[in-house]
């Protein structure tokens, strides 16, 4: 986190200091370390992703399996390629819808801030609303943009199960997609993702700033105490907080992720364009209730070290 000359001293933080503000970012900095550092966070868990992708979508046999087999299935036939397919794809055209959603998401929480200021309401709803409302916000934005990234990306991790097509390179998904369902193709699953992923965000965002916020009281720190957090200490409880976000939030949200990811990938479906609903019946077909929570065990662990990994090289940005 880039603070004005007025800052803080290297070794102490007021509490105040360990939430961004979006006037005292450097944003040079932010987006160009920014972008170097979410680039390797995202190597770091994209397998996750892949093994997640791979058990929502395949037949009831790999669905059913645990996330480490399935996980030593796609090394066993993939070997390292295998469990990175669609990063480059994902991390080249991650860099510019992430300028775009970090920018909306700190601008939008800066200004709720402001107009939440006078508003007789604890600290700590103010702060989870502010982060709740920004997060919705940003994600609305964004998703004009990573919808199609996002159906690319997936059509490329899913290469190899039976009945896949296959594609050489992302221009090629999005010429077969083009081709066959015309440019809305490329926007598969997008109302709901726009439905769902809002929520979820301001979810995530919402849980985030509460729960950053009730740790720091339940450490006996206080915005006007004499006591003041160090670096370590705001890092560990930052992590926490993402950690426990992200959990929340892959416990909620898991379903809505099975049948979008089905939607934006699944030709087979006869020779009616797929639809929420079509996808649904069939995925109650196939598994019942449970197979709403397929690859439940990888994106639970997917979010969670996200919310880790991702919020500490966001806040020290």
């Amino acid at each position: 986190m880039a603070l004005e000359t007025e800052s803080v001293t290297l070794d102490k933080l007021s509490l105040a200091d360990t939430e961004i503000h979006w006037a005292r970012l450097d944003k040079t900095r932010f987006h160009v370390i920014g972008a170097v550092l979410f680039t390797v966070q995202q190597a770091l868990i994209h397998p996750t992703a892949v093994v997640k992708t791979r058990m929502q979508v395949a037949d009831s046999r790999l669905a059913h399996m645990p996330g480490m087999v399935v996980f030593k299935d796609i090394l066993r036939n993939d070997g390292i390629p295998g469990v990175f397919r669609g990063f480059g794809t994902s991390a080249i055209g991650s860099l510019p819808g992430r300028v775009l959603a970090l920018t909306s998401l700190e601008m939008s929480k800066d200004m709720m801030l402001k107009y939440t200021q006078g508003l007789n309401m604890p600290e700590t709803t103010r702060i989870g609303v502010a982060n709740g409302v920004a997060g919705m916000f940003s994600s609305l934005i964004s998703s004009l943009y990573f919808v199609p990234l996002e159906v690319i990306c997936q059509r490329l991790i899913v290469q190899g199960l039976p009945g896949a097509t296959f594609y050489i390179d992302p221009f090629d998904v999005a010429r077969k997609v083009i081709k066959a369902e015309g440019f809305r193709g490329l926007y598969r699953g997008f109302g709901l993702t726009a439905l769902t992923n809002s929520p979820a965000v301001a979810l995530w965002w919402g849980a985030y700033g509460a729960a950053q916020r009730i740790i720091w009281r339940s450490l006996g720190y206080r915005d006007d105490s004499e006591k003041k957090p160090s670096h370590m200490e705001m890092m560990a409880v930052q992590a926490t907080a993402g950690m426990v976000a992200g959990a929340c939030s892959s416990v909620i949200t898991t379903p809505i992720d099975t049948v979008k990811t089905r939607l934006q990938v699944i030709d087979d479906y006869g020779v009616a364009r797929p639809s929420v609903l079509k996808t649904t019946k069939i995925l109650l077909k196939e598994d019942g209730w449970w197979g709403f929570y397929r690859g439940f065990g990888p994106r639970f662990l997917n979010m969670s070290l996200y919310g880790t990994t991702m919020i500490v090289t966001y806040e020290l940005i």
